[in-house]
């Protein structure tokens, strides 16, 4: 099972694998990584734990990845600077959360534990 994301000088633990579905079965709305076919609840319990736990710290990273490219869009020392507005119209986000993740990155960058900026 997949483990929160951890901080500082922690090891990152790797999520549970999201195992993917052939073209034809991930088009059938009613599949979902093969949770239907579990007839035991323990088992489907146990792995929907899994993909809830692997969604959340993929989810997690991915947040940390984009932080850390709005913090180097807005470094000032770049010719093609992006203000937090023009951040915040590429990700479809409100400019306030735009600062906050540029912060967030910056933290990041310097190897700070920064707060997630959805906690803010």
């Amino acid at each position: 099972m997949a483990e929160p994301t951890p901080r500082r000088n922690e090891p990152r633990l790797r999520p549970a694998p999201l195992l993917f579905e052939p073209a034809e079965a991930a088009a059938d709305p009613e599949r979902f990584f093969a949770l239907e076919s579990i007839d035991d609840p323990r088992a489907l319990l146990a792995r929907a734990t899994e993909l809830t736990q692997a969604f959340r710290a993929a989810a997690d990273r991915a947040l940390e990845f984009q932080a850390i490219a709005a913090a180097q869009l807005a470094d000032p020392r770049r010719f093609d600077r992006l203000t937090a507005a023009d951040i915040a119209e590429r990700a479809e986000w409100t400019e306030d959360y735009a600062k906050k993740m540029v912060e967030f990155g910056r933290d990041l960058m310097r190897g700070r534990d920064g707060q997630n900026p959805d906690a803010v």
